[in-house]
């Protein structure tokens, strides 16, 4: 006979037993119903996906054909802002005050110079005719790789900088031409120095002198020389531009330096000086008027106060 307690333990084992196993059929049940929509769902992501790489490797083409002119100009974009971020345009002081040099770090003019002294000479080239829009610029000058700032005396450099600055920076960034056309470009530069077949052995040597020596040591200083001629006296003539012009140590240039080494190298050379253009006599002679003008002036009234101060003490006795 079996105890209580061994058939109640034997029962909760059969109990357990059965009820696993109906478990298990249940499970195996739900597996079997839920097997189709698993199927169907699979099937339905394997085509998706298939058509989706089958629509890709079909489009592939059009943008193919699309992406290099896409890419071109986001390339250039990244360029030109690398460009910008990369450019430091440092500056360089000159002999003359209201004169100063700006180095890009990129060619400005490569070969030759060029310089504009008004807004109609600027209209060749676009930098040009921004920088002379400039409150107190006076004028502007291309060397190979720097551009010259001219101002007038009454205006500060701390502010016309900036602008000079930001002007710079947008032109050399953007990859803009420095003249309009090649045409005003060629004229631009200096000719002066270009030996012809006309010229004597003597104005042949003066040209090389002028383009192998001195030209290069005035354009340290933000300038330029042009030959103007040779006279039947020996007199070389020439026209300082850029930085130059105006200075007040040009005499000096002109006398112990140029004028030394022309007279050591060319014995034919017995001087040389500078001229002037039409305008620039035209109002370097108004401005000696005003001179004595204000001299005359001023010497009146030096006059007319000693007058006035001896008829004082007269009175006064």
């Amino acid at each position: 006979m079996f105890s209580s307690s061994s058939f109640s333990s034997s029962s909760l084992r059969a109990v357990s037993r059965a009820t696993a196993c109906a478990h298990r059929e249940c499970v195996a049940r739900n597996l079997a119903k839920a097997r189709p929509g698993l199927s169907a769902v699979s099937r339905s992501f394997s085509s998706s996906t298939k058509r989706s790489a089958s629509a890709i490797h079909h489009h592939g083409p059009i943008f193919s054909m699309a992406s290099p002119t896409r890419t071109t100009g986001v390339t250039d974009r990244l360029k030109r802002t690398a460009q910008v971020r990369s450019m430091f345009i440092q500056t360089e002081t000159t002999p003359n005050e209201d004169s100063l040099k700006f180095i890009p770090g990129v060619p400005v003019m490569g070969e030759g110079t060029a310089e504009f002294l008004d807004l109609k000479s600027a209209l060749k080239s676009p930098l040009a005719l921004r920088l002379m829009g400039i409150e107190g610029v006076t004028g502007v000058f291309y060397g190979p790789d720097f551009v010259t700032v001219l101002k007038d005396s009454e205006t500060a450099w701390s502010v016309i900088k900036p602008e000079v600055y930001a002007i710079l920076m947008e032109h050399f960034s953007s990859g803009e031409a420095l003249f309009r056309t090649e045409e005003d470009r060629e004229s631009a530069g200096p000719q002066d120095t270009r030996i012809l077949d006309t010229d004597s052995e003597t104005v042949a040597m003066i040209k090389e002198l002028l383009e192998t020596r001195v030209r290069p040591a005035i354009m340290e200083d933000g300038g330029d020389i042009e030959y103007r001629g040779f006279t039947d006296e020996g007199v070389v003539q020439v026209k300082l531009k850029g930085s130059c012009r105006g200075c007040s140590s040009s005499t000096v240039t002109l006398k112990s330096g140029i004028e030394r080494m022309l007279m050591h190298y060319i014995p034919e050379v017995k001087g040389v000086e500078e001229v002037l253009d039409q305008e620039e006599e035209i109002a370097l002679n108004e401005f000696q008027k005003l001179e004595e003008r204000l001299a005359k002036q001023h010497g009146d009234e030096k006059q007319d106060s000693k007058r006035d101060s001896s008829m004082a003490q007269y009175m006064s006795v």
